[in-house]
């Protein structure tokens, strides 16, 4: 029998894609044998094609003259979603973009089981913006007319850590309240779950489900800080102007630390602004690395050796980031201790998460026997510590870090759709 259905999991920074296979989870190969794919688009100029994941950053980095685009999942639920960015001649809106992403999964998916899947169960965070549930309900909303767009007929949803214990509850031998902790590129996202070997079996787990809650903090958001607080003083925030009286405007240099917002510099307007900003600074030589910087539309090659300093400080307690300018090369010293600094605040909103988890699920920190970790970001040392901290009693677990939800994602697609 064949799977009429899969699952994807469409993450801020990766996405898998899970289907069936002789009764048990699998991921599609996606590229050259790697289940992850960077969730990166890439317009290039030179010959007019558009590539993905990591042909897509592959052409940037070589400086092949194109347009990247990552993070598009934090686009969703946003004023963004409903605007256009140019590329080359053409306007074309974020929702497209996203959908030729989504289309690129679905043939992956149909390549690898032979045939169409037009069923699939997609993973959302449990908060796609915070505190907003009518844009919340719209992120959801955009993302299923991506898919629909793209040839799937029949959509559903289902909360990323849920699906996470889906695919954790495949090795369990007894009961165990499970704390299911989920935190990638965009979000942190945790769920309380009833698991067991029998259990697994039922087709309706809403009673299992104890709780689920989320905040929008994931890596990115600590790539952001990072860069804030150790690379963009090398480029003018916060010095003051000549006259001593404000700090140069903010706003451009968040842009440029924030991975969905660098091509919003990339504008005529953006450098005229850059330009009297620089004529305005105290340092202007530092506001000339930032223009050097957009006029060469090196801003995601910025954040991404900051995301690989940050990945460096998970495993030693310091690194050096190098950034070639035209007429320099800084060379910024980083340690892990200055990172935690940089994330304390970010970090303690997780715990506080997953705190408010416990709360809304009516149950007390001891009663959870196993912390189930996956989402790159758990890596974080501090993050691991801080959550390791709240649950002293529980067994800590760690899954696929980048493929749990896609494989829970396929278990819970076959549960709602069935097989043929």
């Amino acid at each position: 029998m064949k799977p009429i259905s899969g699952g994807i999991d469409f993450g801020t920074s990766n996405s898998t894609v899970g289907y069936m296979e002789a009764g048990r989870p699998r991921l599609v190969p996606l590229e050259n044998g790697n289940a992850t794919m960077p969730s990166a688009v890439f317009f290039n100029f030179e010959d007019n094609r558009t590539y993905f994941g990591r042909q897509a950053i592959g052409h940037y980095t070589d400086n092949v003259e194109g347009r990247l685009l990552r993070a598009l999942k934090s686009v969703l639920g946003t004023s963004l979603i409903n605007e256009k960015t140019r590329i080359k001649a053409h306007q074309i809106a974020f929702s497209d973009i996203i959908g030729s992403f989504l289309h690129t999964l679905k043939e992956a998916l149909d390549n690898q089981v032979g045939q169409p899947i037009d069923h699939v169960v997609l993973g959302r965070p449990v908060h796609f913006v915070d505190d907003d549930a009518e844009a919340d309900q719209r992120a959801q909303d955009e993302l299923e007319k991506a898919a629909t767009k793209r040839g799937f007929r029949h959509i559903a949803f289902q909360f990323e850590p849920i699906a996470a214990a889906l695919d954790y509850e495949q090795t369990v031998l007894r009961e165990e309240l499970a704390l299911i902790i989920d935190i990638g590129g965009g979000t942190s996202d945790f769920s309380i779950v009833r698991v067991s070997p029998e259990r697994a079996r039922a087709a309706d787990r809403k009673d299992d489900i104890l709780a689920s809650t989320g905040v929008h903090i994931g890596g990115t958001d600590f790539d952001r800080l990072l860069s804030m607080t150790h690379l963009m003083p090398e480029l003018g925030y916060k010095t003051e102007t000549r006259d001593g009286k404000r700090y140069l405007p903010a706003g451009y240099f968040h842009d440029l630390a924030t991975w969905q917002r660098i091509n919003l510099l990339y504008t005529a307007k953006a450098m005229t602004d850059l330009r009297q900003i620089r004529y305005e600074a105290e340092r202007p030589e530092l506001v000339e690395r930032m223009i050097d910087i957009v006029r060469h539309r090196q801003g995601h090659a910025l954040a991404g050796r900051i995301e690989a300093a940050k990945i460096d400080l998970t495993d030693q307690a310091e690194t050096m980031m190098e950034i070639a300018l035209t007429d320099e090369t800084l060379r910024i010293p980083m340690t892990r201790a200055g990172l935690e600094g940089a994330i304390e605040a970010a970090v303690g909103r997780v715990g506080d998460t997953a705190l408010q988890t416990l709360q809304d699920a009516g149950v007390e920190a001891g009663s959870i026997t196993t912390l189930f970790l996956t989402g790159g970001s758990t890596a974080i040392p501090l993050l691991k510590r801080r959550m390791l901290a709240l649950f002293p009693e529980a067994t800590a677990v760690e899954g696929d870090l980048f493929g749990s939800v896609g494989l829970g994602l396929a278990l819970d697609a076959q549960r709602k759709f069935g097989r043929f």
